[in-house]
């Protein structure tokens, strides 16, 4: 059936079993708490296949020609909340799930057996007949974190771009976006308490094109926000698909963009923040947010805003790549670190994240964080996404705190997926399909408790060299497909697992992502015009360390 990602278990009906076939006749029977993946199927497998999927009220004869959505019980017991059954027998397709959200994968499933062209916007022939075969499925995912990071900070992309990619992110049943919107290169949400945050941060006058030590720049303004209303419609449209929006507003570093909005933010007795302006650039920033306490009642500001548009449990405050050499030369920061008995630089960093779990603790939430909210002692409710490798998710579930493994070595799309010349702006470790495929978010090094605090894993992408929806849809795909079984799959050890099979079924995904219009980088290397020629890149030799 070529399936991605693999499900557990999937035999024929029966022996010799058929099709079902759908028609102008079938009929959507929506069990409470199913409606929205009604909803969602009538208008994309509806559009696709040009099948109106009426509901069953009034419908005469349609005992036999129903595709039955329900919540069970049993299903919750045995395969957990996401989990699903598919069954398509003679008299209808019956897909039942743990929770709605089981229900909706098992939609994703059923497109799926539709064919390529279920994943198109209209019919290509309104004459076609349509069927998919009679068939048991039973699947569930292995972890409840299965999440994709997108950085709209360094290149901006428009809302309807996010849309796009939270159909994606469906469509290979992943469930967290994790939405990183501020960094030093640009403030991409609206707050209104804050308004420079957008009128001054949200743009920078040029863009470096290429690496950082690229002689190239775009030289044109770069930049966008999205409105407080853009955010509520991504949120929303990201629950009807049943994933979680993972905010991210990084504190203290990668703060340039707030900084010039509002120097107060910086380290004003050290450097003239006046003089800054939203950073055209890439690489670790020296201008980190000062540790006072009008800062801390700003960012509170920020914040109190943010859980208003965002209802997730976890809130990412980044973190990571805090440069510490301001505070160092900061009597202000000196005198704090005095005035608060702490040992170093290190403990300042911690006392802004740990301000903030308790901030957000308060109000019901939990902290997130890059793996360096490790240094200076974490705060006890706060995660960890493990990122510089696996050494500090394992540091953080040894030490009982939740973790989301990402390792950069391992699942950052933004590393390239060849050793070859034609790679566009290589930057990173050579990361193959194959490579993400052979991916293990669970440490060995973990027992069976420690390993419980691993709630899933996550690929990200950092878009300092992706200009457009096209760069990143070339960075992201396939690989994100074979993520998405590792995220989802009960596979086994990474040295046993059947890529030949991946690749045999990747054949008919392949047709997928052409329906859906995504321009990923092609089996037998870039296509012509995705190529960049010219522009530097930071390609690393060798394999990654596994650290």
């Amino acid at each position: 059936m070529d399936l991605i990602p693999d499900p557990r278990r999937a035999w024929p009906t029966h022996p010799g079993a058929g099709v079902f076939p759908l028609d102008d006749a079938t009929v959507i029977v929506a069990e409470p708490g199913t409606e929205g993946v009604a909803r969602w199927f009538r208008t994309t497998v509806g559009a696709a296949t040009g099948l109106p999927f009426p509901d069953d009220s009034g419908v005469v004869g349609a005992d036999d020609n129903r595709i039955v959505l329900g919540i069970s019980p049993d299903i919750a017991r045995e395969l957990g909340p996401e989990g699903y059954r598919i069954s398509v027998d003679a008299e209808a397709i019956r897909i039942e799930g743990g929770a709605a959200a089981g229900v909706f994968w098992g939609a994703g499933t059923l497109r799926q057996l539709l064919g390529p062209d279920a994943y198109r916007r209209a019919p290509l022939d309104p004459a076609r007949e349509w069927s998919v075969p009679m068939t048991l499925i039973e699947d569930a995912p292995r972890f409840g974190w299965r999440g994709l990071m997108l950085d709209v900070a360094r290149h901006f992309m428009p809302k309807d771009g996010v849309l796009r990619y939270l159909d994606l992110l469906a469509a290979h049943k992943l469930n967290v976006f994790h939405f990183h919107l501020t960094d030093d290169q640009g403030w991409r949400v609206e707050i209104k308490k804050h308004p420079r945050l957008t009128e001054v941060g949200s743009w920078r006058p040029r863009t470096k094109w290429g690496h950082r030590a690229s002689e190239l720049w775009e030289e044109k303004p770069h930049g966008g926000y999205y409105t407080q209303d853009d955010i509520r419609e991504i949120v929303a449209y990201a629950a009807e698909l049943h994933i979680t929006v993972v905010p991210e507003i990084e504190i203290p570093g990668h703060s340039q963009a707030a900084i010039a909005a509002y120097p107060e933010l910086g380290n004003t007795d050290v450097i003239d923040t006046t003089s800054l302006t939203v950073w055209d650039t890439w690489g670790i920033n020296a201008n980190v947010l000062a540790p006072t306490d009008n800062t801390l009642r700003f960012y509170e500001d920020v914040f109190e805003e943010v859980l208003a548009l965002f209802p997730s449990t976890f809130i990412h405050v980044g973190g990571d790549e805090c440069l510490k050499d301001q505070w160092k030369a900061s009597p202000a920061a000196q005198a704090t670190i005095a005035r608060l008995g702490l040992t170093d630089e290190d403990g300042l960093q911690s006392w802004f994240i740990r301000h903030f779990d308790r901030w957000l603790a308060e109000r019901g939430r939990r902290l997130i964080g890059w793996d360096e909210i490790l240094e200076g002692g974490l705060a006890p409710g706060a995660a960890v996404s493990s990122w510089r490798g696996y050494a500090g998710g394992i540091a953080a579930a040894k030490a009982g705190h939740d973790v989301v493994m990402c390792p950069e070595q391992q699942v950052y799309l933004d590393h390239r997926q060849a050793a070859g010349d034609d790679e566009p702006m290589p930057i990173g470790y050579v990361r193959t399909l194959e490579d993400v495929y052979r991916f293990e978010p669970l440490p060995p090094q973990l027992t069976e408790e420690e390993a419980a605090h691993v709630l899933g894993t996550q690929a990200n992408v950092w878009t300092e060299v992706m200009q457009d929806s096209s760069r990143v849809d070339y960075q992201v795909f396939p690989r994100l497909a074979a993520f998405a079984e590792v995220a989802w799959s009960d596979l086994p050890a990474p040295a046993e697992r059947d890529f030949a099979d991946f690749e045999q079924r990747m054949a008919e995904h392949y047709r997928r992502l052409d329906a859906l219009g995504v321009e990923y980088r092609p089996p037998g290397g870039p296509l012509p015009w995705q190529r960049r020629p010219g522009v530097l890149g930071r390609p690393i030799e060798g394999a990654p360390p596994n650290v």
